[in-house]
């Protein structure tokens, strides 16, 4: 069964920060997933180990408040880490990534997804990547450009809306979106099981552009598999997939309806 979609991207509003020490947002969004292993040439980038041995940062960083904070910095400039950075900034990142799922204040956040997952996120990093000759293919160099990447959650439906926003430069002022509606189940206190139901590009025009390499482009954002949420607070969740993908998203504001 196809998603409902209740709210539209563009409605979507990042939420004030919390204790992650920044200051308001702008948008909201979620993390897109990849493909099972072994249907597909796209890889995560592995994670790697932090350069601060965890003991050693827990002392840095008083409270999770702190660790957030840092994280923000860390992320600062990375355009979500999908094209590429320094292993010591990517290890950096991790550090920190870790850190705060030795923190998590929800232990079994399956158990309440209506209060700390249901809603509006945006996806402010991931160890998905799109490198070399598939950043070319799918024009993602100079001729498109990535915008938001959108979730919306609906708990009650156990459905999740992926949205993916881009704009072509040369074609004046188009803007589209790649929408993924996928279906999910919780299979435990932490995990939950994801399954693909659709996919779409618009305008037409958009996805004129993407038709040759659309399979390509669905295997890198194709959430299908399993997700483990490892740290959720009223403001930030981290996910970890069966493909080893690192997520990280920020919460966001529901607009008024």
């Amino acid at each position: 069964m196809a998603a409902t979609v209740l709210f539209t991207p563009a409605q979507c509003h990042r939420a004030t920060a919390t204790t992650s020490g920044r200051g308001a947002p702008s948008h909201c969004a979620l993390a897109p997933g990849h493909r099972r292993p072994g249907r597909g040439s796209v890889r995560a980038v592995p994670p790697e180990q932090s350069s601060l041995p965890q003991a050693a940062a827990a002392a840095v960083y008083g409270t999770a408040g702190d660790v957030k904070a840092a994280l923000y910095r860390a992320l600062d400039g990375a355009n979500r880490g999908i094209f590429g950075m320094t292993s010591a900034k990517r290890s950096e990142i991790h550090g920190l990534v870790e850190l705060l799922e030795s923190r998590n204040p929800t232990p079994e956040p399956t158990a309440k997804l209506q209060d700390k997952v249901d809603g509006c996120w945006k996806l402010i990093y991931s160890t998905i990547s799109i490198l070399g000759k598939k950043r070319t293919k799918l024009g993602l160099r100079d001729f498109i450009s990535l915008g938001d990447f959108l979730q919306i959650i609906d708990v009650k439906q156990e459905k999740a809306v992926n949205v993916v926003e881009f704009s072509a430069r040369a074609l004046k002022i188009l803007t589209g979106k790649l929408t993924i509606e996928a279906s999910y189940r919780v299979t435990s206190q932490t995990r939950v099981d994801i399954k693909l139901e659709s996919s779409t590009i618009t305008p037409e025009q958009l996805m004129n552009i993407f038709q040759k390499n659309y399979d390509m482009l669905l295997d890198i954002f194709n959430p299908e598999g399993w997700l483990e949420i490892t740290y959720v607070d009223e403001s930030l969740r981290i996910g970890r997939d069966d493909k080893e993908n690192i997520f990280v998203l920020e919460r966001a504001d529901l607009p008024d309806v």
